[in-house]
């Protein structure tokens, strides 16, 4: 049985920290402030208005700067966030719409969800979280240790298995953490920069594990700042930033949108009109942007138009100082959008 999901106009406000702001993080970065005129509280725009679809089996990456919207978003969907406005339901065949938040008992039956931060409990060992968590869903006794052993083998923790957690590195306490979602067996797997600190054996264990449970029909929604996860799992992607969706598509499609392909990002000595003017008619060039840090031009090559370029800058009388060069990726979608880098 597939489960999609179906958010319309989905809106968030803080007026006050959030939890991630509350224990010490940067409050509001990629947040809109707003403060109230008559009061001291502050109008916090963490979403607004998204509107997402995601297809029964589909693999769904939300990706955006920290503060865009992602977390909050996931939130919403896992019933731990409360929206302001909007909807967000679980579309199951055979089982018809559920409303999240109007029915949440229901809805935490089809959803698994791993946070950004391991949240186990020190004082049990691995065996007794997934065990219990399977008991929290009312899965027969002997079935949950069934699944819990298969679980702690899929994810190699087996050697560790009767181990307290207090003493597991932060590679072990994630797979654990993903196993724990997937103990009462979930059609829909929140996962929350599930990648974020692991080294890459890690990661790659981790994206096979979710490529695996996709194999199985599983619905997995991914938020992510890492444009390679999102390139190498994800069958769409929505780009978020300021709590709004500025594109979506494949990750082919969103790549292929982008002016030229290739971003060649310049730093002259100066840049008079002359040279802007200069470089908008160089072969291949598709668009010039004056940024704050230099030039940016989007074309169709990359290294090949550097001779043009020192040619085109030696007329105006500019030195070229510094170019980086970066091949069509989703990192240039989001700077095209929104003129910065995505891990800004």
């Amino acid at each position: 049985m597939g489960v999609g999901i179906r958010t319309r106009d989905l809106r968030k406000i803080y007026t006050s920290p959030p939890p991630i702001a509350a224990r010490g993080a940067a409050f509001g970065a990629g947040f809109s402030f707003k403060k109230k005129k008559d009061a001291k509280t502050l109008n916090v725009v963490a979403l607004d208005g998204v509107s997402l679809e995601v297809a029964p089996g589909e693999v769904f990456g939300l990706l955006g700067p920290n503060g865009a919207g992602k977390s909050t978003t996931v939130g919403i969907l896992t019933t731990r966030v409360r929206p302001t406005s909007g909807d967000a339901v679980l579309l199951a065949n055979g089982a018809g719409q559920i409303d999240i938040w109007q029915d949440q008992v229901r809805a935490k039956q089809f959803i698994g969800v791993v946070q950004q931060r391991p949240n186990l409990d020190f004082a049990l060992t691995a065996r007794e979280i997934l065990v219990f968590h399977g008991a929290y869903f009312g899965i027969a006794s002997a079935e949950r240790h069934r699944r819990a052993d298969q679980l702690l083998e899929q994810f190699q923790l087996t050697s560790r298995a009767d181990d307290l957690t207090r003493g597991f590195s932060g590679g072990m306490m994630q797979r654990l953490s993903v196993a724990r979602a997937l103990m009462h067996d979930p059609q829909v797997l929140f996962l929350d920069e599930p990648s974020t600190g692991l080294d890459p054996q890690t990661r790659l264990m981790l994206w096979s594990i979710i490529r695996e449970c996709n194999a199985k029909g599983k619905t997995i929604l991914i938020t992510t700042h890492n444009m390679e996860e999102a390139d190498e799992l994800c069958d769409r992607v929505a780009i978020v930033d300021h709590g709004k969706v500025i594109a979506l598509g494949t990750p082919a499609e969103l790549k292929a949108s982008i002016p030229g392909g290739y971003v060649l990002q310049l730093r002259f000595s100066a840049t008079p009109s002359e040279l802007i003017e200069r470089l908008k008619r160089l072969p291949g060039v598709t668009e010039v942007r004056a940024t704050a840090a230099g030039t940016d031009i989007y074309a169709d090559r990359g290294g090949g138009l550097i001779g043009d370029i020192v040619g085109a800058a030696t007329a105006c009388s500019a030195d070229l100082h510094d170019v980086h060069i970066s091949e069509p990726s989703l990192e240039n979608l989001f700077l095209h959008h929104t003129g910065r880098s995505l891990r800004q």
